[in-house]
């Protein structure tokens, strides 16, 4: 019988690890522009910068994962 040798991993386990962190990234940039958005609400006494903001940092975090899935690729 023939052994095999056992496969490097590493870089599957980097890449898991790095679309990891663009997940939990993606998730806290959306929560803090939540949050940010609902202290100017309250702040400037205003209606539609909770919702303005967060769909902003919506934007942005599509923007920063797209950026990272493309140097991924590379």
């Amino acid at each position: 019988m023939s052994q095999q040798k056992p496969r490097d991993n590493s870089s599957l386990i980097r890449t898991a690890a790095s679309f990891s962190g663009i997940a939990i990234q993606m998730g806290a940039t959306i929560y803090l522009g939540n949050l940010l958005g609902a202290w100017l609400d309250v702040k400037f006494e205003k209606t539609f910068l909770e919702d303005t903001i967060t769909l902003l940092a919506v934007f942005l975090s599509m923007y920063i994962v797209i950026k990272k899935v493309m140097t991924l690729n590379k």
